[in-house]
């Protein structure tokens, strides 16, 4: 494990909401807020963006667990700003509180778990096996 990762590292991603990230792009029909996964994956990038840094060349990171609660709509033209803090580390695997807020509240909160892969083109190898193994 990199000596750099150590809890309380924080990172940060933003988004402003159009038509183009919001519910009805998922097939619900008047829906011109925030969707709900792209939440999750805002949430995943400052988690990443708080770790990037510290990582050793090779290394990487995969979300493994989302316990996400999306506590109340955005909608179009406002900005969304997840922040996440590195609250725990058991081994390889990384624990992150984040919290996702538009202009006006709290639109999210997440609990989000990742894990420290050493040799990123090993992962990759191996994930493309399964490839040449079923198709």
């Amino acid at each position: 494990m990199p000596e750099g990762l150590k809890p309380g590292l924080a990172g940060v991603a933003c988004v402003r909401v159009s038509d183009s990230n919001t519910a009805e792009i998922f097939g619900n029909p008047g829906a011109k807020v925030y969707a709900t996964p792209l939440l999750v994956a805002l949430m995943e990038q400052a988690s990443i963006d708080a770790i990037k840094d510290q990582l050793l060349p090779g290394e990487g990171s995969v979300g493994t667990k989302v316990d996400m609660s999306h506590l109340a709509a955005t909608p179009v033209g406002m900005m969304v700003t997840a922040k996440a803090e590195l609250v725990e580390i058991a081994g390889k695997k990384l624990v992150f509180d984040i919290v996702a807020s538009d202009e006006r509240e709290v639109v999210g909160k997440c609990r989000h778990e990742r894990f420290v892969v050493s040799n990123m083109a090993a992962f990759l190898d191996k994930v493309g096996s399964k490839i040449q193994a079923c198709c």
